[in-house]
């Protein structure tokens, strides 16, 4: 039986600030989201103020995409006065949901800003559609499941909760709870449940005997130590029917606190996905271009999570983190001249005749040359300087947010 929800399934992208969201846009998200500067569980990303809030819904709206605010902390008491007169500013800017997890939060979401929909993030830990229609009794609109559930038990939420449920595709795991971790506060007095998480399962670790200080001992079978915590990263572009066949209303990409190139190739990848399984679902395959361009930015290796069950796929990963491979981001166009003439500021150091790659909205990676720079003063130079803007000739055109990346050859 198709279990696929009535509408097409929704991709929904992270946007940590202005730029971040008009690159979300600009290669294909249906929604995004993003927070204010306080109440969210990235508080380490830039973020937006109140007015930068409004105006991102408004940027958005015009592109026919939605925009969800987070303000899933786990609140304090001496926080309660000043997170129910943030709702009472977001009932002004009117965003398509927010995102809570703490039930507190919750009850105030309602009595503030009845008429805005309720997402319940993923630190609540649903697990079981008895629990989904206990959230939808409350109000809830969505849920986002929790990481540990398999495809078969989010197929069984989807179909007995009565409520539309969200997925994670794509991006870093936690090693506990979904963000329930104290390794932070221990380590480093941050708060991993209030958005300010030290990532201590990314560190490093051996061991030290007591009475040998300075002699540290591997904990696995290697020379230089090992990330004992260390989850793989999530990646599932090789089972998009599978994701859709669940019943779930969204497929989330993670990672509010990742640079644009990694947003692009993500949400560009995904987009390309979901559109060529609903245009032919009996015809639909995985397009190499798609792995080869996940490969290129950085991950600690792939896996598939608890979908399918298996444990190979959820053990630590003891290697180190992968670098974006091949590819050096060089900058995001900002305007465009001829349609080969390409304005930018450079975010790495390139040179004439230098071999790049054009990300663009659609369609494979166009390959190209850089075959002028001109500076901002309009002379011919040899090399562009991180920083500095630019005016590059290429051979095929680029249309504005289209991504430029220098090929290490």
């Amino acid at each position: 039986m198709d279990k696929r929800p009535n509408s097409k399934i929704e991709l929904l992208a992270p946007a940590g600030n202005r730029e971040k969201l008009e690159i979300a846009i600009h290669y294909g998200a249906d929604a995004v989201y993003l927070a204010g500067k306080d109440y969210s569980l990235r508080n380490l990303s830039e973020n937006f103020t109140l007015e930068e809030l409004e105006s991102a819904v408004l940027f958005a709206r015009k592109s026919g995409v939605k925009v969800y605010v987070a303000c899933n902390i786990f609140s304090r008491n001496s926080e309660q006065e000043a997170i129910s007169d943030y709702l009472k500013s977001l009932a002004e800017i009117s965003p398509d949901a927010v995102i809570v997890a703490d039930p507190g939060i919750l009850l105030e979401v309602r009595k503030v800003i009845p008429d805005i929909p309720v997402h319940l993030s993923t630190q609540a830990n649903t697990t079981n559609y008895k629990a989904a229609l206990f959230w939808k009794h409350l109000g809830v609109t969505r849920i986002n499941a929790a990481r540990e559930l398999s495809l078969k038990e989010i197929e069984e939420i989807a179909l007995l909760g009565n409520v539309e449920v969200e997925i994670f595709v794509h991006g870093a795991m936690c090693i506990s709870y979904s963000g329930r971790c104290l390794l932070s506060n221990f380590m480093e007095n941050r708060d991993s449940n209030r958005g300010e998480c030290c990532q201590p399962c990314r560190f490093r670790y051996s061991v030290v005997e007591e009475t040998r200080p300075g002699r540290y001992m591997p904990v696995a079978e290697d020379n230089r130590g090992t990330y004992i915590f260390n989850s793989k990263d999530l990646c599932m572009i090789r089972y998009i029917p599978e994701m859709i066949n669940t019943g779930a209303s969204s497929l989330k990409i993670e990672g509010r606190m990742k640079g644009i190139n990694y947003v692009a190739s993500a949400v560009k990848v995904y987009r390309e996905a979901i559109d060529s399984y609903y245009e032919s679902p009996a015809e639909y395959t995985v397009k190499d271009e798609w792995i080869d361009e996940l490969s290129r930015i950085s991950n600690r290796d792939y896996c598939t999570g608890f979908y399918f069950g298996n444990t190979n796929e959820t053990i630590p990963n003891y290697m180190d983190i992968k670098p974006a491979t091949e590819r050096t981001f060089i900058g995001k166009v900002t305007g465009v001249e001829n349609g080969n003439v390409v304005v930018f500021v450079v975010r790495n150091k390139f040179f004439l005749n230098d071999p790049v790659d054009i990300l663009g909205k659609k369609g494979p990676v166009k390959r190209d040359t850089i075959k002028r720079i001109l500076d901002i003063e309009g002379n011919e130079v040899t090399a562009a300087r991180s920083g500095s803007t630019v005016k590059v000739l290429l051979e095929n055109e680029c249309s504005v947010n289209d991504l430029l990346r220098k090929i290490e050859e």
